[in-house]
């Protein structure tokens, strides 16, 4: 989990719970391959079998007694790198590719070197760029919107937006009826107190601001643009509105409804790459569904990664080789160049029989066959040949690779560095604390700006961020194990004092000394709250510790701005700084909501376990 052995170029995202979507059962079945709706496999057990494919389960379905048309099923997908199947049509697209159907044709994408230009433009204005300055869009008509198609689509908005796109903060999406938009379109920043309109659900105008204060959505998603000096703003040429992204779209122009036949759909957001694909996913869905989808150009006053003119949908994936030397390490068994582009194919993937030429002569894969592989249009999860390797192997059946017993005989055993901690552990709660589990994950708030109070809360040099993560509230790597026991005793002001509670666990911060360019440490973290709470008392629970351990240890003040100045310990310990422990700074208390004196203190075990002692520090597991 932790980024030992994590190259770091590499983009982390996390998304804390899998992705679950509720298709229409119809729907789903038809867009698999069965045109009576019905399903193509013979029972439940089989349709289970058949989601493999996608990585996904069957979670339940609607009652037999509703009527066909009715009937739901709720899939749960366990693939978080393929947003592309986070809605029917996707889900749908997989099985009927994979149980023998054509890759499906998408020929509206244009290309870096297409030249062609779209009767329908959106003008993006230089004064959007600081707080939300990317825009991609295109039009779906042709066919009549339905009720269960309606939903769908808001599903799919509301999985890209929340999961994908941060809560809205890096995506959100929006529909429009193009019969009451006068091109071309302008997407630009605003004075929040200045411009108002009538938000959806509301009968009334609003400022930007008023809107982020008094309509739901706008204080649901506040946290994204509250701050900012200038927010997003669309409008048609005439000056409408059409929204007000990401928070809401106006009643007017933005309430697409069952019968409309031709919508405008706009997706905006900070993280241009991300976004162009949230956009091509959306549109081969509606392709899926039979809508015809025409491009629209985006126009910018500033230049983006993609350039300044951009046709949307945009195609900008590269392709990605894997040798057949390498498939078969990572697979196990010896494929042929054919045996893989066949099974590529069932995956929607198109792939051809190739020679790498890009690698120098020193390379292990220098001159080997393999496979170079072109990402569908909805995807972009090939970062590595691995990725190529896991779409073969599935493509060509899990069933199919043959089982083997392992060849090596080995015995398991505990690391030095866990029977260690189980040492720290039974000490600890031998002097009447009591041991918590934490996440290793966290917010901003919790690990940075509550922790920091002398220092003006600014991040951490040290703490690392995930690229794109799905949720604020697992943002950051914890660099500390004093943020998650503050976090506990910020919620148990209820609870007969004192309170004393310690965690042994990993923690993780950026180290430039490291290959890798980060480390990972055992860590242990003691807290006690109470009107006893002070410098000496956990001076002494420090000393017990340490001679239960056979350690001997030093101490020099410290100047961590998590306590308070002169009240603070360093701990050295086989001449290397090996902890902290002191008494929690006031401004660090009230910052948790915590109304009692803390002491407080974090050891680095894996420091702690190398230093030389009197006695080992166990015995036996």
């Amino acid at each position: 989990m932790f980024l030992n052995g994590l190259p770091s170029k590499f983009n982390i995202h996390i998304i804390p719970n899998m992705p679950k979507i509720e298709v229409n059962e119809q729907v789903f079945f038809t867009l698999a391959g069965n045109n009576e709706g019905k399903n193509p496999w013979k029972n439940r057990e089989e349709l289970e079998e058949a989601l493999i494919c996608a990585k996904a389960e069957l979670d339940e379905d609607s009652d037999k007694g509703l009527p066909k048309e009715e009937r739901t099923l709720k899939i749960e997908l366990n693939d978080t790198n393929r947003p592309d199947l986070w809605g029917t049509a996707g889900c749908a697209r997989q099985l009927r590719v994979y149980y023998g159907g054509e890759i499906p044709e998408y020929g509206f994408f244009s290309k870096p070197a297409d030249v062609k230009k779209t009767v329908r433009k959106v003008k993006v204005e230089a004064s959007v760029k600081q707080v939300r300055p990317y825009l991609t869009g295109f039009v779906a008509k042709g066919k009549t919107i339905t009720d269960p198609m309606l939903r769908d689509m808001i599903q799919t908005q509301e999985k890209l937006a929340w999961n994908y796109g941060r809560k809205r903060r890096s995506i959100s999406m929006g529909l429009y009826r193009i019969s009451l938009v006068k091109w071309p379109i302008i997407y630009k920043g605003a004075d929040p107190d200045s411009v108002s309109f009538i938000p959806l659900q509301f009968d009334s105008s609003l400022t930007l601001r008023e809107i982020l204060k008094q309509h739901p959505k706008g204080r649901e998603y506040a946290f994204i643009l509250e701050n900012e000096p200038v927010h997003p703003l669309l409008t048609d040429s005439q000056g409408f509105v059409l929204s007000y992204p990401p928070i809401i779209n106006s009643n007017d122009l933005g309430a697409v409804q069952v019968g409309d036949d031709e919508i405008f759909i706009e997706l905006t957001g900070s993280d241009m790459p991300s976004l162009t694909l949230a956009a091509s996913i959306v549109a081969c869905d509606l392709a899926d569904n039979g809508f015809t989808i025409e491009p629209v150009e985006i126009e910018y006053d500033f230049d983006t990664p993609f350039g300044r003119s951009v046709i949307t949908p945009y195609y900008f994936q590269e392709p990605v080789f894997c040798s057949l030397p390498r498939i078969e390490r990572f697979l196990g068994e010896k494929l042929s160049a054919g045996e893989c582009v066949r099974a590529l194919a069932r995956m929607g993937v198109k792939a051809e029989q190739a020679v790498d030429k890009e690698r120098g002569a020193g390379s292990q894969d220098s001159g080997a066959e393999g496979v170079r592989a072109w990402p569908p249009e909805y995807r972009n999860d090939f970062l590595h040949a691995a990725d190529v390797a896991e779409d073969v192997m599935i493509g060509r059946s899990l069933n199919s690779f043959k089982p083997q017993r392992p060849a090596d005989a080995t015995i398991g055993r505990l690391l030095p560095i866990t029977l260690f901690s189980r040492q720290i552990k039974e000490i600890l709660i031998g002097m009447g604390y009591q041991e918590m589990i934490y996440n290793y994950l966290g917010s901003r708030k919790e690990l940075v700006e509550n922790m920091q109070s002398v220092s003006g809360a600014q991040t951490s040099e040290r703490i690392i961020r995930i690229f794109n993560p799905m949720t604020e509230n697992y943002e950051y790597v914890r660099d500390t194990v004093l943020a998650s026991l503050m976090a506990s005793e910020a919620i148990s002001g209820r609870s007969v004092y004192p309170h004393k509670i310690f965690e042994t666990g990993k923690i993780a911060y950026l180290d430039e000394n490291e290959i890798n360019r980060s480390s990972t440490r055992q860590f242990a973290g003691f807290l006690h709250a109470g009107t006893d709470a002070n410098f000496n008392t956990a001076a002494a629970e420090l000393q017990t510790l340490f001679y239960y351990i056979s350690r001997e240890y030093d101490v020099v003040e410290s100047d961590d701005p998590r306590f308070i100045p002169g009240r603070a310990a360093a701990i050295i310990c086989g001449g290397k700084s090996t902890g902290v422990f002191g008494e929690i700074h006031p401004q660090v208390l009230e910052n948790w909501g915590i109304t009692i004196p803390c002491t407080a203190g974090e050891i680095d075990l894996d420091n702690l376990l190398n230093s030389q002692g009197k006695n080992p520090p166990f015995q036996k597991e």
